[in-house]
């Protein structure tokens, strides 16, 4: 048996974990809950169906395509990696700034792990 046949939890983010409505977007910017850092930019949605959903944004300032789209890639997956540490009633909407395309792995995670705290919605570490 491979490592490859090992079956694996499914860790992906569901339909119903991510914010997809435009109208969801805008109340989360018009909420004017935000954190910024030098990667991203966190917009908290509180409110009714808030559920620790994620919705991801890139402008054309980050770069060409492949870079947003890369962009978009690393916070969908910084989030999805933390999703089980964070808590709350609470939609995220993560900005990517053009300095992200360059951040390496650590730097971002640190990052998204440092805004989500000062938010508040990082779980209390267990004990012992």
């Amino acid at each position: 048996m491979k490592a490859t046949d090992v079956p694996r939890a499914d860790q992906g983010l569901k339909r119903h974990q991510r914010l997809v409505a435009s109208s969801l977007f805008a109340e989360a910017f018009s909420q004017q809950d935000r954190l910024i850092g030098r990667f991203m930019v966190v917009w908290l949605r509180r409110g009714e169906g808030a559920a620790l959903r994620l919705g991801v944004v890139t402008s054309r300032k980050v770069g060409e395509a492949v870079d947003r789209v890369r962009a978009r890639r690393l916070m969908r997956e910084v989030f999805r990696r933390h999703r089980s540490q964070l808590t709350g009633a609470v939609d995220l909407v993560l900005v990517g700034r053009r300095e992200l395309i360059r951040a390496s792995w650590s730097a971002l995670e640190r990052e998204f792990l440092y805004l989500v705290r000062k938010a508040g919605l990082l779980k209390p570490p267990a004990n012992g």
